[in-house]
């Protein structure tokens, strides 16, 4: 039940983000669901604006698709809504809530297998949000610390955790090595992205719901319903 509530929450409010086309900006914090803004709509001038006009559309619609298909082909997330949404199985040693059983073996969710391609797509997304964390410390010209700031700089931390403790991430560095003694520069990233990867399933949660956040403070802060606290050098 509280996998449903959160994801029907996080869908609800990226749909609302994503088409309020507005207020996602505030000198130099930009939300997480509208980077990298790439189109002349942006009030931002941090990514160039290779898209043009696309108004009334939200620009945001142009890339969404990207990080979200990264999260819904996740390994962890697919465990998680086929269990909380289709009872597919509900649990281990648990019957199925359908009759037959096909697994992963045929249309759509076969398509599930496209998530280790999603996983360079995310690997650029994670750089973006850092770049626009290191944004976030330029206020007016001069270095700065906000309260923004801060938030950005989580966000891009968060994202981080979760992209390399992908299961494809460490498939990537330790994975078709028959003995991984003869690679030993690829066991120690794989031994490392270990150590990530057994905390997946909370750099996921966390990472989803400070996304939201990250937007949320944004939205106030643009909208004028509060201002910022920063500190400038």
């Amino acid at each position: 039940m509280i996998t449903v509530v959160v994801l029907v929450g996080f869908t609800a409010y990226g749909l609302w983000a994503a088409f309020r086309n507005g207020n996602y900006f505030h000198e130099p914090y930009l939300s997480p669901f509208y980077s990298p803004c790439l189109t002349d709509n942006c009030v931002d001038d941090a990514t160039p604006h290779i898209f043009g006009d696309i108004s009334p559309a939200s620009p945001a619609l142009l890339i969404l698709a990207f990080p979200l298909g990264f999260r819904v082909t996740c390994y962890y997330y697919r465990k998680a809504y086929y269990r909380a949404f289709w009872w597919a199985p509900p649990a281990c040693a648990v019957p199925d809530a359908r009759r037959r059983y096909s697994g992963e073996t045929k249309f759509p969710l076969i398509l599930q297998n496209i998530h280790r391609y999603f996983f360079y797509i995310a690997l650029i997304f994670a750089g973006l949000l850092t770049y626009d964390a290191v944004l976030g410390f330029i206020h007016d010209g001069r270095f700065g610390i906000g309260v923004g700031t801060a938030v950005l700089v989580v966000n891009a931390v968060l994202i981080w955790l979760y992209t390399l403790s992908c299961h494809s991430c460490r498939h990537l560095c330790g994975g078709g090595l028959k003995r991984l003694s003869r690679a030993p520069l690829r066991r120690r990233v794989w031994a490392r992205l270990s150590v990530l990867n057994r905390n997946h399933m909370i750099f996921a949660w966390a990472s989803l719901v400070w996304i939201m956040i990250a937007d949320f403070y944004i939205w106030l802060v643009a909208a004028g319903h509060i201002s910022d606290p920063h500190w400038i050098a």
